[in-house]
């Protein structure tokens, strides 16, 4: 079954580490002609066995390295054992009467690169991020019902060339669900949509980032939270006694989507501002009307391009931050967050000392966060610890 494939020694050494990523140098698809989902064994140069894998371009690579163990198969036995293992790991917040939304499966730090799965109450939604792992859909559903059995399954691939959402219906099998759905975080109820594009209305990596906002940072304070999304930061906020929230995206449905975030959490929504608006627009209509803020939190896009503009974080957060600290007040605290792989933590910091020294301003990082615990990773493939999250405070 499957393509023997020979590869290089350094590629020996990075498997052999944990490195399970396929990287485009390790061999040329088109000299062995193989497919999207085709089943891939690596022998080394010397014709010995070093991994077993499968074949599916993401942005990232062509694929990945499944198991270094030569006896074990690829099949449905392999993939619920792998749930399984997941599952019994997610013990604590599974258990949690407070939190119903959380990740089950992510990813290579659950051993399997490209595939993800997430729960929803009595939900969940399985992300296919290649066409390649697509290809196994039918032995991980089968053993995502074995091994949790769901009340509905949902899926989501995020494999289209052209950067549009595949799928307009991305309902599976068991029960369809009725949407919006709540779900608990922390205490914190939110609604969310699963057959709705691609995203569900929460962003389930920044649990631990809203709980501290809830719970420390927000009391009597001004908050402003920028590329909002659906509010939920604002929603955390508010929960945790902020005098005002303002949120502000340049979507137009995210006015819609923060005051139903509102609503379920039982605040009349014309205590809040929601603005639709670009954000870069927002700070010279905040510097025109004299708007100052206690907390100011800035969640944006890695990559995001409008008709006038296109912001990434390696090339502009900076800028971003600069704009921030402006209309932030002294004493003030900025949480900086970004799920972009490329820029890590020191960079990152770099950044935030470049941002203030520009504006003429000193600051105290306070908090730093990262992924939480059910976001599993390895240390062998660092690109898998996306996100980082700092609380500076202004002076």
């Amino acid at each position: 079954m499957g393509t023997t494939i020979q590869i290089n020694e350094e590629a020996v050494k990075s498997i052999r580490k944990g490195n399970f990523l396929i990287y485009k140098t390790y061999f040329r698809p088109e000299t062995y002609h193989v497919n999207e989902g085709e089943l891939l064994t690596f022998q080394d140069e010397q014709g010995r066995f070093v991994g077993r894998g499968y074949y599916g371009q993401q942005n990232i690579g062509h694929g990945w390295v499944l198991t270094k163990d030569v006896q074990t198969q690829i099949n449905e036995v392999f993939f619920t054992n792998a749930l399984q293992e997941a599952f019994n790991d997610r013990k604590v917040i599974r258990e949690d009467e407070q939190t119903s939304a959380f990740r089950l499966f992510n990813g290579e730090g659950d051993g399997i690169g490209g595939l993800t799965i997430d729960v929803y109450a009595e939900y969940c939604v399985v992300t296919f991020y290649s066409k390649g792992i697509y290809a196994f859909k039918s032995e991980i559903i089968h053993a995502l019902q074995k091994v949790v059995a769901p009340v509905g399954i949902y899926e989501k691939k995020r494999f289209a060339t052209d950067g549009k959402y595949e799928g307009e219906d991305d309902f599976v099998i068991g029960e369809r669900g009725e949407f919006p759905m709540l779900v608990q975080e922390n205490g914190m109820h939110f609604a969310v949509n699963l057959n709705d594009g691609p995203m569900t209305g929460i962003f389930l990596d920044q649990r631990d980032v809203r709980k501290k906002i809830r719970d420390e940072y927000a009391y009597e304070k001004d908050v402003l939270n920028l590329f909002s999304y659906t509010g939920a930061f604002s929603v955390a906020a508010a929960l945790g006694g902020a005098k005002q929230t303002t949120s502000v995206d340049l979507a137009n449905r995210s006015r819609a989507k923060t005051e139903e975030q509102f609503l379920v959490n039982g605040f009349p929504v014309e205590n809040e501002r929601i603005i639709v608006m670009d954000v870069f627009k927002y700070f010279s209509y905040a510097l025109k009307k004299d708007l100052s803020y206690d907390l100011v939190v800035i969640d944006p896009p890695s990559f995001a391009r409008s008709k006038k503009k296109t912001f990434s974080v390696a090339n502009d957060y900076k800028g971003l931050l600069q704009e921030a600290i402006a209309i932030t007040r002294s004493g003030g605290t900025i949480v900086a967050s970004t799920n972009a792989a490329n820029v890590p933590m020191n960079k990152f910091k770099r950044f935030v000392e470049q941002a203030f020294k520009a504006e003429n301003s000193t600051f105290t990082i306070e908090e730093e966060f990262g992924l939480p615990d059910d976001f599993k990773t390895t240390n062998a493939y660092v690109e898998g610890s996306y996100l980082k999250v700092l609380f500076i405070r202004k002076h």
